[in-house]
């Protein structure tokens, strides 16, 4: 099956070739997955628009999102991705673990979040009413909301483009959800 591949500095356009410096920059390295959107003209930048834009959210959330979302997908280039990240900002290794599973009964707010991408991507955009109701009561807006479905779109693009790609994880890998002790 033929998947898309991912492309070094020199088979990118000049406008990819300055992200990648930036990214280098800033970063230490372009991860695969950032390097496998620059095969298109305009792909990263689109991308880091989406990602980089202003947000109500606070980045504790958007881990919160993108790990129970990474799971749904069973994407585990973005598992492994979100695991560091979601270290990187504070949780633990049993909260990451819990929220990949869909939940966060070590935070209300943090688990009507949870439930409520889980449910959200798992029926398609549909989400069980209650835990809308839910979502609110914890205290998240209407806004909050249009946050919430735009991590929830970063991330399951994110997830597609890894699917039917032909690339390396380059960051430690996540561990399975068995390894969790009740």
């Amino acid at each position: 099956m033929t998947k898309i591949t991912v492309p070094t500095r020199d088979q990118v356009s000049p406008a990819n070739q300055a992200l990648f410096d930036t990214i280098q920059k800033n970063v230490g390295k372009v991860p695969n997955l950032w390097a496998a959107m620059a095969n298109s003209e305009h792909g990263l930048a689109s991308y880091f628009a989406l990602t980089t834009a202003k947000s109500s959210l606070r980045a504790k959330e958007k881990e919160v999102i993108n790990l129970v979302v990474s799971q749904v997908n069973t994407c585990d280039y973005c598992l492994a991705a979100h695991t560091a990240l979601g270290k990187m900002n504070g949780f633990t290794d049993e909260q990451i673990l819990e929220i990949r599973q869909g939940g966060a009964s070590f935070d209300p707010k943090f688990d009507a979040l949870a439930r409520f991408a889980k449910s959200a991507v798992e029926h398609y955009g549909h989400p069980d009413p209650q835990l809308l109701e839910n979502l609110f009561a914890a205290g998240y807006t209407p806004g909050n909301l249009v946050d919430i479905l735009l991590v929830i779109a970063d991330k399951i693009v994110t997830n597609y483009l890894y699917s039917v790609s032909d690339m390396a994880i380059d960051f430690p890998a996540a561990p399975a959800l068995h390894a969790q002790t009740a």
